[in-house]
């Protein structure tokens, strides 16, 4: 009879310490880092929120962004003052007099991007192949054309200005403690251990009587409230909202974010955070044009997308699985302490 493995408690510790560390020499040594390093944080909800659906069941996501668009604007809805509600907006006279604190609407908003995944979640984890990748894509666009045009919910191409600017450094880093928990959890669950069975073959899995659809179906929905959370967290560090603020620039920077640390494990999903997002500071400065003595070089619009781009390249030639591939820091802190014991 073989055992279960015991559960890996050193993932999520190692990694909430080192988030910890980071947020807290970021506010004492450079306090002028904390707005990246706070927007970092987010990104990792929104990049692990995604990892507990791909990295589990094999699908890339494409459309996982629209779950954040539906946490973002229901926050935003639910947070703004009547006054401002009743300006920009055309809601229902219960709806604009209904007001939540940041606090308050975290719950709500992330519940209705996991009701979102429920309600058209099942056509798509039925799908096989490339297909349901296509589907998500899909579901991308038509977040982003009803967010565009339903100008009495969203403001349409009006940006939604005045929520309240309540994501701090401190905020951010709950968020990612709570996801990157969340995302452990799931991994080292029962649904979870089925579900990547179904990653590694649908055929055999289904002859074992996996319910392929039931376990795809739950992971879409524990990714799309964390992803949601990455919303609402997004949306109170902004400040501002309108259609275009989540689409396709965001879509393609998580996905990048996840493949280049390894979608198959939670650390990977932080470190490939971690990585690009430094890069992305770095190549940003240089956009901007800089000058070493005699050495001149003039500002280069769009070199961030560039330099991301092959990054992103040069890792999936050298290393499909990503970075760590399906590494966990846990397992590989007891791993090396198991060397020096030796």
């Amino acid at each position: 009879m073989t055992r279960k493995a015991p559960p890996d408690l050193a993932t999520p510790a190692i990694l909430v310490a080192l988030l910890a560390a980071i947020a807290t020499l970021t506010v004492v040594v450079a306090p002028a880092m904390q707005r990246p390093v706070t927007e970092a944080f987010i990104y990792i909800v929104i990049v692990v929120g995604l990892q507990i659906f791909s990295g589990n069941c094999g699908v890339i996501s494409f459309g996982h962004v629209a779950f954040v668009v539906v946490g973002a604007y229901v926050s935003a809805i639910l947070t703004l003052p009547t006054h401002k509600k009743h300006s920009m907006l055309a809601l229902p006279q219960a709806l604009e007099q209904l007001h939540f604190s940041t606090i308050e609407s975290l719950l709500v908003s992330s519940l209705a991007a996991a009701t979102v995944a429920l309600l058209i979640g099942f056509p798509i984890v039925r799908l096989r192949g490339i297909v349901p990748s296509m589907a998500t894509f899909a579901l991308l666009m038509i977040t982003h054309t009803i967010a565009l045009n339903w100008k009495a919910v969203t403001g349409g191409r009006q940006a939604l200005v005045g929520l309240p600017l309540d994501t701090t450094i401190w905020v951010a880093l709950g968020g990612a403690v709570f996801a990157i928990c969340i995302a452990v959890w799931y991994q080292q669950s029962t649904r979870g251990i089925l579900l990547r069975c179904t990653r590694e073959s649908l055929v055999a899995a289904e002859s074992i009587g996996i319910n392929v659809v039931g376990e795809r179906m739950v992971a879409l929905i524990i990714s799309a409230f964390v992803c949601g959370l990455g919303g609402v967290l997004f949306a109170h560090f902004l400040g501002t909202l309108n259609a275009n603020t989540f689409f396709l620039d965001t879509t393609f920077l998580v996905l990048s974010m996840l493949v280049v640390g390894g979608y198959r494990s939670v650390t990977g999903a932080v470190f490939g955070v971690a990585v690009l997002s430094m890069v992305s500071e770095l190549f940003r400065y240089f956009e901007q044009g800089i000058s070493i003595g005699a050495f001149s070089l003039p500002s280069l619009p769009g070199l961030q997308e560039v330099a991301l781009a092959i990054i992103m390249l040069a890792i999936l030639v050298a290393r499909p699985d990503g970075l760590l591939g399906a590494q966990e820091i846990g397992r590989l802190y007891l791993l090396t302490r198991r060397l020096f014991q030796l």
